[in-house]
């Protein structure tokens, strides 16, 4: 027996809105099964010519995700989803390391494709920024190799500064420390060992941070994200996006 994904009423109904629509041309197949479809596929990790038949055919499928994964649709639908436009209390960062699968080769430069070389061997390292509950409120992408500040500072550009943010001693820079400061927003960071004057944080507020290791965990539920088998950077991160909307923004 099959166990297909089938997206219920409700969580259509928040999708829905942020797709486009009034495309000309040939019928168009429906919206619900294709994104259907589509989120089966990441669930499994399966390669895409083996889609089940229910979903219609797979160069439908794979097409679509792919068309809109380069016209940023997913990620728009991501960011309309969450409401990142409003400020939040307190948020956490931190990022995981992905294994690029051998299929994931080919693309036109590794670095360009956010694919790097580290400790694990070719790697993509996905970063994100959460809210106290867990909720992903920025996902950006890097080589493995790249330092967690990278990811950090795009994140902190696309949503408005949080009021606290926590974090390991990975990201204890002064130059992130100080732009922090300016806008008036707490950091919650470890100094490190190193130093020889440590920043004082707060111990209590910093227990929360284990809020953005345990979304990793749930997003790496979704095969296609726990391995990238994707060549291009924009289809992985595209992944991303649907993987964290359904799991937090969605249900």
């Amino acid at each position: 027996m099959k166990h297909l994904y089938w997206l219920n009423d409700a969580e259509w109904e928040r999708i829905a809105p942020w797709l486009p629509s009034g495309r000309r041309g040939a019928h168009r197949v429906d919206d619900r099964r294709v994104v259907s479809g589509i989120i089966h596929m990441l669930k499994t990790g399966a390669r895409w010519r083996d889609c089940p038949a229910e979903y219609g055919p797979y160069t439908t499928i794979y097409n679509r995700f792919n068309r809109w994964s380069r016209q940023g649709v997913w990620e728009d639908v991501f960011y309309a989803l969450t409401g990142s436009s409003g400020v939040v209390s307190t948020t956490a960062v931190d990022s995981t390391h992905v294994k690029a699968h051998r299929s994931a080769s080919g693309g036109k430069g590794d670095f360009a494709q956010a694919i790097g070389r580290s400790r694990g061997g070719r790697t993509t390292k996905i970063h994100a920024l959460t809210d106290e509950s867990g909720r992903p409120l920025a996902l950006t992408l890097t080589p493995g190799q790249a330092h967690d500040l990278t990811g950090a500072e795009a994140l902190l550009a696309r949503v408005p500064t949080p009021r606290k943010l926590l974090a390991d001693r990975a990201y204890d820079a002064r130059r992130l420390r100080d732009w922090l400061a300016e806008r008036g927003c707490e950091a919650v960071i470890p100094p490190n060992p190193t130093r020889k004057h440590p920043h004082a944080y707060d111990p209590v507020a910093y227990r929360l941070r284990n809020v953005v290791e345990r979304m990793f965990c749930r997003l790496k539920d979704f095969r296609r994200i726990a391995t990238r088998y994707d060549k291009r950077a924009d289809t992985f991160l595209s992944g991303v996006f649907i993987a964290a909307a359904l799991s937090w923004w969605v249900n």
